[in-house]
């Protein structure tokens, strides 16, 4: 069956279709003729989207889950085995929820075989409404890209978890140690001094569990900067 959401979506289409038709048809109610014409558009669309979406869509979407969710719900599978049949839902159902869901989970396994160019392809196809689910996808997207030794676009994707993050406690200051590691590898220890900066005065409450605080952080930043 098609999500809560898809559903909406395919409702609200069908309104939109039904309501553009309908102001069509009062611009020319003094044209009998017209009328019937736009009456027989009216059913003739109707019947072509409710086809499409009974007959094509449904089915296809429940496919789509089901292939997921068999990959999903299979006995323990090597990662490279789980990898290749999340990376083929995804290929295959690409526009649809399951094949998204699909790609961030090979992903995910990519990254953990250590095929970082690959991993960061599959997160690329992942998207969701969630901001949450987003932006831990863009900081694996990221951490592909450092491991890469591609700095720039390690940060450029950094950048848009943080955006997505919206200033989760949780996510930002854990994005911009990373970000300002990036920084203190290209040398760029102003920069690096600016995300630890952000993290005190905006989220003094993280931890950073390796027994650090944020000032020893800030001090480091200082000495090489020779401040």
């Amino acid at each position: 069956m098609a999500s809560h959401k898809e559903k909406k979506h395919e409702d609200l289409a069908l309104d939109r279709v039904h309501s553009q038709l309908t102001d069509a048809g009062a611009r020319i109610a003094d044209n009998k003729k017209i009328i019937l014409i736009a009456v027989a558009v009216i059913v003739a669309v109707g019947a072509f989207v409710m086809s499409y979406l009974f007959i094509y869509k449904n089915p296809h979407v429940e496919k789509a889950f089901d292939e997921y969710n068999q990959v999903e719900t299979q006995p323990i599978l090597s990662d490279s085995i789980a990898a290749s049949q999340y990376m083929n839902v995804a290929d295959r159902y690409s526009g649809d929820a399951a094949g998204k869901l699909a790609a961030l989970s090979a992903g995910e396994l990519l990254y953990n075989q250590g095929r970082y160019e690959e991993a960061a392809q599959y997160l690329k196809k992942f998207s969701s409404k969630d901001a949450v689910l987003n932006s831990n996808a863009y900081v694996l997207t990221g951490d592909c890209y450092v491991n890469l030794e591609n700095y720039d676009e390690a940060l450029s994707w950094y950048k848009k978890a943080i955006k997505e993050a919206d200033s989760n406690p949780q996510i930002v200051p854990r994005v911009l140690m990373k970000e300002a590691n990036v920084y203190d590898e290209q040398g760029n220890y102003g920069k690096a001094l600016e995300c630890y900066q952000e993290i005190k005065n905006n989220y003094p409450e993280f931890q950073f569990g390796n027994g650090m605080e944020i000032d020893a952080y800030i001090a480091r930043e200082q000495a090489r900067l020779g401040e």
